[in-house]
């Protein structure tokens, strides 16, 4: 799946999902005070992240905001030790494609990420209700 047709799934599958983009990152908000998104989709590497790689032809991350109790299952905690991609964990290959891990930047926020997901589409389908169920109170 690329990441228009990922974009498009959002939008037709959630009510009230609104799509704002910028400088190569969608926002996927859920209600119209836009405040945080429940999940992005990053098409390029900026200054403060380069961990993924990005700029390769063709690749793009899905980052999804998740449940605390969903991430220690998929991830651990050891996951968790900061916002600093040198100090997230060896075991996660932040290039590779296809595989969930922890976000590089936002893991100890809970935040998982997938880059190009083709066999993991359906997990990343999962992992969308439930970032958009945890937006509720916020909508």
């Amino acid at each position: 799946m690329d990441e228009a047709s990922l974009a498009r799934y959002i939008l037709e599958t959630f009510d009230d999902a609104h799509q704002v983009a910028a400088e190569g990152v969608s926002f996927f908000f859920r209600g119209p005070d836009r405040k945080f998104p429940f999940a992005t989709i990053v098409t390029r590497d900026n200054d403060f992240d380069r961990a993924s790689n990005l700029d390769r032809p063709g690749v793009f991350r899905l980052n999804i905001g998740i449940e605390k109790a969903t991430f220690l299952q998929l991830f651990g905690a050891p996951a968790l030790r900061g916002a600093d991609p040198s100090e997230t964990p060896s075991r996660f290959d932040l290039a590779a494609l296809d595989t969930f891990m922890p976000h590089p930047a936002y893991g100890a926020m809970y935040w998982a990420c997938v880059l190009n997901p083709v066999a993991a589409v359906e997990q990343a389908r999962s992992l969308l209700v439930e970032a958009y169920a945890k937006a509720a109170p916020r909508a």
